[in-house]
């Protein structure tokens, strides 16, 4: 009897072990490395693909725009472009720093214009001229009043449409950019860019 309640009590300590040890194992998180140019939407909100893709669509638009080239035979020169605020009026959180440092990129990249840096970094570049001016030998300092200035600052904003019925929505996103001129304020050029989105609790597909 105290030999078949030993066996007993054996047994279901090991099984007791098992169940721990499949619970451990079952419960972990896994996490995957992804390229970073893979397009995966898990919410439907805007992402890191759509920041991506909507700028350089945009850019692509407005290098290949007339004003382009109108600038380059009145100045002889490729114009000179600083990125501006990039509002985001939308209802959804849509963090505008990335998608500005996109359109960046995609300025620089299609080498159609000269980017001048924003407000925020020609403060710290500043900062480091005048460092030199007291540190640097005379040979390697650089001088003061030789910034470039801009001729054009984009502006822009990013609203959206939300049409929800039950689990599902439909979200529409636009995004609208404007190349201005720093000398009278007219608009060089106006482009935007469209997104739309359905969103199924229950996977169907449109």
């Amino acid at each position: 009897m105290r030999i078949q309640k030993l066996r007993y009590l054996v047994t279901a300590a090991s099984l007791l072990a098992i169940l721990v040890l499949l619970a451990g194992c079952g419960g972990g998180k896994a996490v995957t490395r992804i390229d970073t140019d893979s397009t995966i939407d898990l919410s439907g909100r805007w992402n890191d693909a759509d920041s991506r893709m909507v700028a350089e669509e945009l850019i692509a638009q407005a290098t290949t725009s007339p004003w382009v080239e109108n600038h380059l035979l009145a100045n002889g020169k490729k114009p000179a472009v600083i990125v501006g605020n990039i509002v985001n009026k939308s209802s959804e959180h849509i963090p505008v720093n990335p998608f500005m440092a996109d359109v960046e990129r995609a300025f620089i990249n299609s080498g159609r214009v000269r980017m001048v840096a924003t407000s925020e970094q020609r403060d710290q570049v500043r900062d480091e001229r005048a460092d030199q001016q007291q540190y640097s030998s005379e040979a390697s300092m650089k001088e003061w009043g030789r910034e470039l200035g801009a001729d054009y600052m984009m502006l822009g904003e990013v609203n959206t449409i939300i049409d929800r019925e039950g689990g599902d929505e439909v979200k529409f996103y636009q995004v609208d950019v404007y190349l201005i001129d720093l000398e009278d304020n007219t608009k060089a050029w106006a482009g935007f860019k469209k997104i739309k989105k359905y969103v199924s609790r229950d996977g169907y597909r449109p």
